[in-house]
């Protein structure tokens, strides 16, 4: 055991630090945080509009029909704003972060909010979809009953590039356009005023010519895209959609649980740096299993169904801690931990047990999440559950966000419920061992400090 934590501080733990410090993938994982609010907000309007199709009753949509969907195309509006502009939030943050990194830390005399906006401005102009039309660009026009595209921005409710469909391009662009921001900066390609002016007029000056830089670099880009066939959505679309494939599988998934998990057991927060990578993919697979979509991999697929408890799906394990370890030590953390554990935080136990380099608890700690992600997958695969369809708070107690993440399927709570006693199942011996021996070293001690009552 110890030769595997060696082998995965050296082999996993220091490259996947180093990649987690790097100004990119902090930003994205700074812009998933911010996503949050707009998330779940945004999901619990789609809810609202499709509970009576979750219960499958008549009556029920009927008194919804007569009732509240009168007012849908009002409400439905929040959705539109957060869901289906995803893209947008996401390349605001992403540019937003990066200008104060470089800002912060290498002393550049730049403005998030500039590089905020610059983002911005880059991803709006590859939205609109332009071919080549006897020798001429223009922007594609199609309305049908399946197809709309108007002016060139296809359209179904919103802009469907400015949703979870454009995060990658949103995030291709916002690194584009800081970059050019940043290097007409370090070059002083900038209008610079005298210091009597403004911050804020200032601010629009120095912002001026990298404008210019960032708006010619996308034209190029885009002309040079439409003359082969093709635009920036389509070209990233290639290199994503496999990744994308892959994590929608079944060995996909083992991996991605593999690696968290790999990343916890030598102290590192994996849910942390390898959820970082994964937000745009999953909240994509979202969107798209309220669009009719079966994508397992979606939404809180994590926090419903694979770590009821925390990482490692520790909640059937906190409860026995509480109420049935021998061990005082085990005892007295697990009444600690069954509180946090209900709302799937549980570094109490990963650092308290420990997990962290622990060889008595390694390989339960890997083996359940990876049970019950499979469970979970084939489930939804199978169509016995619902895909999760809106996201809800990853602190949402077992059954309740797979309830309403699924767009109320009762069967989501059975399978939350079954994947948190399988993985007890899988953790019982490990953690019954661990308790003997703990239980048996306290007596230990308690016999040489007492020696006259142990006679």
């Amino acid at each position: 055991m110890n030769k595997t934590f060696d082998f995965l501080e050296k082999h996993l733990m220091k490259p996947m630090g180093k990649l987690a410090q790097t100004k990119i993938v902090r930003a994205v994982m700074a812009a998933g945080m911010a996503s949050i609010p707009f998330t779940i907000v945004g999901s619990m309007f789609l809810v609202l509009n499709i509970i009576p199709m979750a219960f499958n009753n008549a009556a029920l949509e009927n008194l919804f029909n007569n009732t509240i969907y009168r007012y849908s195309s009002l409400y439905m509006v929040a959705n539109t704003a957060t869901m289906g502009m995803l893209a947008l939030y996401f390349g605001i943050v992403i540019g937003y972060e990066l200008t104060k990194i470089e800002r912060d830390e290498e002393k550049l005399n730049v403005s998030p909010v500039t590089g905020a906006l610059l983002s911005m401005f880059a991803f709006l102009m590859t939205l609109p979809e332009i071919v080549m039309n006897n020798g001429r660009m223009e922007l594609v026009n199609i309305v049908t009953d399946n197809e709309k595209v108007i002016s060139g921005f296809r359209v179904s409710g919103g802009v469907d590039r400015l949703g979870a469909i454009g995060i990658f391009t949103a995030i291709i662009m916002a690194i584009v356009a800081t970059r050019l921001y940043f290097m007409c900066v370090r070059r002083n390609w900038v209008i610079k005023m005298p210091d009597t002016v403004p911050p804020g007029v200032s601010r629009s000056f120095t912002a001026l010519i990298p404008t210019f830089v960032i708006a010619f670099a996308i034209i190029l880009i885009n002309g040079i895209l439409i003359f082969l066939g093709t635009d920036i959505f389509k070209l990233i679309y290639i290199p994503f959609s496999f990744v994308t494939n892959l994590t929608n599988s079944w060995i996909g998934i083992l991996v991605i649980y593999f690696l968290i998990h790999a990343l916890w057991v030598v102290g590192i927060h994996g849910a942390t740096i390898i959820g970082s990578f994964l937000t745009p993919i999953v909240l994509a697979n979202m969107a798209a299993n309220a669009n009719g979509a079966n994508y397992p991999f979606a939404g809180e697929f994590q926090n419903s169904y694979v770590i009821n408890g925390g990482s490692g799906a520790t909640l059937g394990l906190v409860l026995f801690l509480a109420f049935f370890a021998k061990s005082d030590q085990l005892k007295v953390l697990g009444k600690a931990s069954v509180t946090p554990g209900i709302f799937n935080i549980n570094e109490p136990l990963i650092f308290g047990l420990p997990i962290v380099y622990n060889p008595y608890l390694a390989l339960p700690f890997f083996l359940a999440p990876m049970t019950t992600a499979s469970i979970a997958y084939f489930a939804i695969k199978l169509e016995i559950v619902r895909p999760i369809v809106a996201q809800m708070p990853w602190p949402s107690p077992v059954g309740i966000g797979a309830f309403i993440g699924s767009g109320g399927d009762w069967k989501a709570i059975i399978l939350s419920l079954v994947c948190s006693v399988v993985a007890f199942v899988i953790w019982y011996p490990f953690i019954k061992m661990y308790d003997s021996k703990l239980y048996k070293e306290e007596q230990g001690v308690k016999t040489t400090q007492n020696p006259v009552e142990a006679k």
